[in-house]
């Protein structure tokens, strides 16, 4: 199934082990991957029966955009930030012959583009110029790579629906690969500005077949 719900004529993804570096350290880069964001409904990786926190200003805000989503930034070639960027193909760009100080996630999506991901244990600046993906950082905790987030502008959508955020907002992504087709992300959103406390969405991408290309 792809992000826009239809189904696609692929061989299931594979199951074998995790794939690793030389150093032990998970390869998230050795393909494409499909899936492990929101595009339709951010409110889809919520656990069963949990509704979006939404503040009253940011719910009647939902309400107008969803009646009216040719405003949508990505109809407009717009980036869409985490994580409504990572449904569409995507690829995980990783250094192993030296300690890495970067990491890059190319995407395919509304707009070719890239995320930056300093591994180098810096920390965020202590003012950061609001931009549609914000000033990421990475870590890993075992075998999870953690991507944490802010410096964000308010300008894109979480998803079709038109769920707002402000420049308030924090993520934590937690990516895990569980086999070497199968990865979940869960992502931790903070924005007080939107939302009356954190919340946590899960979803799950899977490695497209071998020779698949953005």
């Amino acid at each position: 199934m792809n992000a826009r719900g239809q189904e696609l004529g692929r061989p299931p993804a594979p199951t074998g082990p995790i794939p690793r570096h030389a150093d032990g350290t998970v390869d998230l880069g050795d393909g494409v991957w499909y899936g492990g964001g929101s595009a339709a409904d951010i409110g889809s990786g919520l656990p069963k029966g949990e509704t979006l926190p939404l503040l009253p200003w940011a719910k009647e805000l939902r309400q107008h955009r969803s009646a009216h989503q040719e405003e949508d930034p990505t109809n407009f070639c717009l980036p869409a930030g985490p994580p409504r960027v990572t449904p569409y193909p995507s690829r995980f760009v990783q250094n192993y012959t030296v300690k890495p100080t970067h990491m890059y996630i190319l995407y395919e999506g509304t707009i070719h583009t890239y995320r930056q991901i300093f591994m180098d244990g810096r920390k965020h600046p202590a003012e950061l110029e609001p931009t549609w993906l914000g000033h990421s950082l990475g870590s890993w905790d075992e075998d999870t790579l953690v991507i944490d987030t802010d410096g964000y502008n308010d300008k894109s959508w979480f998803d079709h629906t038109g769920t707002p955020h402000t420049e308030r907002l924090h993520t934590t992504e937690r990516w895990t690969r569980i086999d070497k087709g199968h990865m979940v992300n869960a992502v931790t959103i903070d924005d007080p500005g939107a939302f009356s406390k954190p919340f946590t969405v899960t979803f799950n991408a899977t490695l497209a077949p071998s020779g698949d290309e953005l």
